[in-house]
């Protein structure tokens, strides 16, 4: 016995070590995309075309005598011509052609990821040796 009490080391070598431990991992990722599209096209066109024409003749002659005389006699004489043409003419072409067309689309996407890593471990290492 020792002063110090007893020890219990009895003169032998010993050796002893222990280990003892807890490991805790996570994980988390997001990741999100979120895009969209829209396309808007309008296409018009549009024809007119106008043709007029307008014509007019006119021929006109005359000649006229009249005469009355002292006596009470009469006497007329006439001679006259007209002539009239007379011409119209109207063309109109319309035409229109249109097309308009819209489409949109989306897309939305979204990857989650999640780990979790728990460990425990111990570890002990004890060695005796005795010499005779």
């Amino acid at each position: 016995m020792s002063e110090y009490g007893d020890t219990g080391y009895d003169g032998g070598d010993s050796y002893g070590h222990y280990d003892e431990g807890q490991d805790h991992q996570s994980l988390d990722q997001l990741h999100q995309i979120d895009a969209s599209q829209e396309n808007y096209d309008s296409q018009f066109g549009v024809y007119e075309a106008d043709h007029n024409s307008a014509e007019a003749t006119s021929f006109d002659q005359g000649h006229s005598v009249e005469f009355t005389g002292a006596d009470g006699s009469h006497y007329a004489e006439q001679d006259f011509t007209s002539y009239d043409h007379s011409a119209a003419e109207s063309d109109h072409v319309f035409a229109a052609e249109g097309s308009e067309s819209y489409d949109a689309s989306e897309y939305h996407q979204l990857d989650a990821l999640q780990a979790r890593l728990d460990s425990a471990f111990a570890s002990a290492t004890e060695i005796n040796t005795v010499s005779a």
